[in-house]
């Protein structure tokens, strides 16, 4: 008995830090629900031109075999005149395709199935007046169909949450890290930075700048990343305060090494945990901001499908009763941040030990 004992004991102390936070972050299964939805994200993000387009992914046309066309970009295909033999090509005597789940364009548009609402899967052959049954979530104004739309508009979101993310998660390392190592008036004009820029209402200040900038989604990445790095270079700045005069960090100075490789070889890795937890809920912020400057008409400009251009579309055709507009890309969105919310919590209490269960 006290042999197993012993045994259990040595285990878990050969066990390392982030061994630890995984076991403990597996045990909320509400994070593990979120951290599934994200990977499906993910997923569908990398796969959109497979699950949604009007290019087969296989086709035999001519005698002559194409594996997966769709993965061709549509400037590669413009440029060798190909587009026009493939979308919407529809096999003959002897052809053959396969299309992809949703064998719609985000920007192929059918005006003749304009604001048609969610399909009727259960009927087997559906009356003239009644949507095609491909349409599972409806077409929009324009007759593009809202599920393409939704499926290639989680790349914008994804995107512009992890890019906006990492570049604000830069900056905020490097201030954060200068004025916590250093101290003294490098620490303070740190801090005095840091208070001004969080004088302002991080939304206004995005759309004051997004007003001087041309629409793009770079722009929007951009703007989102050096305007919410305030928070993040406070925790950094409080980790190093507290890690400088460690007994590491004095062995690494007394061994001659530089301030920059003992700021970010050897105190930046123990200070990061608190950081990757604020970059969680930093995703869902950022995407959030993004559907909200969509929806305001200064994101991500039409025809590229995006989260918040298609509740943009829902704010203009209101009155025609287009509810299919305002509920699936409103619950996407929903989803996502709260999906990224609850990882973020988790995270949180699996890497501080009074909150670990």
């Amino acid at each position: 008995m006290r042999t197993d004992a012993t045994t259990r004991k040595r285990k878990h102390k050969k066990q390392s830090y982030w061994r630890i936070v995984a076991r403990q972050f597996a045990r909320n299964p509400l994070a593990i629900v979120g951290l599934v939805y994200i990977l499906f994200l993910f997923l569908v993000a990398i796969s959109a031109p497979l699950l949604a387009n009007d290019v087969p992914l296989y086709m035999v046309k001519d005698g002559k075999s194409y594996w997966l066309p769709a993965l061709i970009t549509y400037k590669d295909l413009l440029a060798e005149n190909m587009y026009k033999n493939f979308s919407r090509w529809e096999p003959g005597e002897g052809e053959r395709a396969t299309r992809p789940p949703v064998p719609f364009s985000p920007l192929a548009q059918d005006l003749r199935r304009r604001k048609k609402p969610p399909a009727t899967p259960h009927l087997a052959k559906p009356p003239p007046d009644t949507p095609n049954p491909r349409h599972w979530l409806g077409t929009d104004d324009r007759g593009r169909d809202v599920l393409a739309r939704l499926i290639w508009g989680t790349r914008i979101s994804i995107s512009i949450g992890f890019v906006a993310v990492s570049i604000y998660v830069t900056i905020g390392i490097i201030v954060g890290a200068i004025a916590g190592y250093y101290g003294g008036w490098v620490d303070v004009w740190a801090q005095r930075l840091i208070e001004v820029m969080m004088c302002f209402p991080v939304f206004f200040l995005v759309l004051a700048l997004i007003a001087f900038l041309p629409p793009s989604i770079y722009n929007i990445m951009v703007v989102i990343g050096i305007t919410g790095w305030t928070g993040v270079a406070r925790l950094i700045r409080g980790e190093f305060l507290k890690l400088r005069e460690g007994d590491f960090a004095v062995a690494a100075r007394a061994t001659g090494l530089s301030s920059r490789r003992v700021m970010f070889r050897h105190l930046l890795p123990n200070a990061l945990a608190p950081v990757l937890v604020s970059a969680t809920f930093g995703v869902a912020g950022a995407i959030l901001t993004e559907s909200g400057l969509s929806f305001l008409g200064f994101g991500v400009q039409p025809p590229t499908a995006s989260w918040g251009e298609l509740l943009n579309q829902s704010q203009r055709l209101a009155a025609s009763g287009i509810w299919w507009l305002v509920v699936f890309p409103g619950l996407a969105i929903f989803l996502t941040v709260t999906a990224f919310n609850l990882v973020g919590e988790g995270l949180r209490d699996a890497m501080d030990p009074r909150l670990r269960q």
